[in-house]
């Protein structure tokens, strides 16, 4: 099918990122029209995200410090887990390698084994990412001499802001924006033919993008695509979130911290600090955790306090007929490790891979379900996995999320790393092995054995080797930046 016209129903920061990108990719040869009102509010919640953001943006010609001055950004190089495996417990997931391996061998192996013989020896000692949301400290990254040196960094960001500045972009690249709220849908045998609006005009196209949100307009009521629900596996069905006054020293880190019936993020911008509590609303009701919530913020409430609702899981198909979901019409899964805009970008991308020029084949669809099933599926399990390591036992909440029936694939991947150290990467994962081996860490779970190889060097050898890593890391922190510092004088925080 030879497409010459893309509707893209809904704006916010999926709506905006599919119309800058799509507009960028098919350079004028495909009209693309994005519908939206004024009227119909975003979710508009999520304000931290991973690397990947920077490559999309870089991509459409924006620079890292543009984003940043226009979005009140600050740095992130990591999130830090408080009181997740049990209380008084911390440790961060960062962007980033963890040690230097060997061309045959990971780190974790050695490290594992050097534990045998001193189990304080600490991983996030050997990271430059935890060691720089630690110190919070600024590192630009250059070309790597070694693993030691490899870090990423990511944006905490208003994501308001941010959505107006992609669609400052996708206007700018020719897409044009219709605002008008839609009646209904007219149908051609399976497709969509196209929008009716309360005006009575018809906005027809090829392909239709339902960037609609929660609502699933086009997605859900139209095309009746079924939602598979994941809240046997994730207990979690509600959030809470408030904007508070900015207090303190700027920190390069988002903060998840355990509560009794879920977990409260803490994302700082700029000009404010972004907040919420994400639970279970079987475990707490919605007056007792507003209460647990508000009596735990820093800094004084700038927001209406706003509240949601939501089943975690996906669509059985993000691509039906003519119409792809992109974001929350898509699915959801709590903002936990900051996907929800990087499955955006993904969903993005493989457009953009499976559409090089504007011929879309018979099995295009087919190869993005399978990949955004997949997608959906690696997020699903690592979500699932902070859960069900945590040692806490205080709350209910907490015991049950212990005794979930876990998917294969998660059982499988954890039975592998126990019995034998293995991480294997797996198809169409966001994360990779040192993410999972953060996270195990940090949780408190560790393998029968390591690999033998690990063996190849006297434990002298290979302490003093530890050593040395531990003290290039210190000494990489050293040349770094403090956080606002650089905001004020690298990106004119002040101006």
């Amino acid at each position: 099918m030879k497409l010459e016209k893309i509707v893209i129903l809904g704006g916010g920061t999926a709506g905006w990122m599919t119309a800058a990108a799509l507009s960028k990719h098919f350079a004028n040869k495909v009209e693309i029209t994005l519908v939206e009102s004024e009227q119909i509010g975003t979710v508009g919640v999520g304000e931290a995200t991973i690397p990947t953001i920077r490559r999309f943006y870089q991509q459409l010609g924006l620079s890292d410090k543009t984003v940043i001055a226009k979005t009140n950004a600050t740095f992130k190089f990591g999130i830090e887990f408080v009181d997740w495996q049990k209380s008084g417990h911390s440790f961060i997931h960062p962007f980033g390698l963890f040690g230097q391996g060997t061309p045959s061998l990971d780190f974790h192996h050695y490290w594992l084994r050097a534990r045998t013989h001193d189990s304080t020896i600490d991983l996030q000692d050997y990271s430059l990412g935890v060691q720089l949301a630690k110190n919070n400290k600024v590192l630009m990254p250059n070309k790597p001499q070694n693993q030691l040196e490899v870090f990423d960094w990511a944006l905490h960001f208003d994501a308001a802001l941010f959505a107006r500045l992609m669609r400052e972009t996708a206007e700018t690249l020719g897409v044009n924006r219709v605002e008008a709220k839609v009646k209904s849908v007219q149908k051609s045998k399976e497709d969509i033919g196209a929008l009716i609006l309360e005006s009575g005009e018809l906005i027809s196209g090829d392909l239709f993008i339902d960037c609609s949100g929660f609502k699933a307009e086009l997605i859900g009521k139209a095309l009746e695509v079924d939602y598979l629900d994941w809240s046997n596996y994730l207990l979690c069905d509600s959030a809470i979130a408030v904007q508070t006054e900015k207090t303190g020293e700027i920190s390069n880190k988002t903060i998840s911290k355990a509560k009794s019936a879920g977990w409260q993020w803490r994302i700082p911008l700029t000009t404010r600090m972004g907040n919420g509590y994400v639970y279970s609303s079987k475990h707490i009701n919605d007056e007792d955790a507003e209460l647990e919530f508000l009596s735990s913020l820093e800094g004084d409430i700038t927001s209406a306090l706003r509240k949601f609702k939501f089943t975690p899981g996906r669509r059985a198909n993000a691509w039906q007929s003519n119409c792809v979901s992109i974001g929350l019409s898509s699915g959801f899964l709590e903002p936990l490790e900051s996907t929800s805009i990087a499955l955006i970008e993904t969903a993005i991308a493989k457009l953009i891979d499976l559409i090089p020029d504007n011929q879309i084949s018979s099995d295009t669809a087919k190869k993005f379900n399978y990949a955004t099933a997949l997608e959906y599926e690696r997020v699903r399990d690592f979500i699932i996995m902070h859960y069900v390591l945590s040692q806490r036992d205080d709350t209910q909440f907490w015991l049950d999320c212990r005794n979930v029936s876990i998917p294969e694939t998660l059982k499988s991947k954890l039975q592998n790393y126990e019995q034998n150290a293995e991480l294997k990467p797996l198809p169409w994962d966001i994360f990779g092995k040192d993410s999972w081996l953060a996270l195990l860490d940090g949780l408190g779970m560790y393998p029968r054995k390591y690999n033998e190889r690990a063996n190849n060097m006297p434990i002298e050898y290979l302490q003093k080797h530890l050593a040395f890593m531990k003290q290039e890391i210190d000494n990489l922190v050293g040349k770094g930046v403090e956080h606002e510092r650089f905001l004020r004088e690298e990106i004119n925080l002040n101006e």
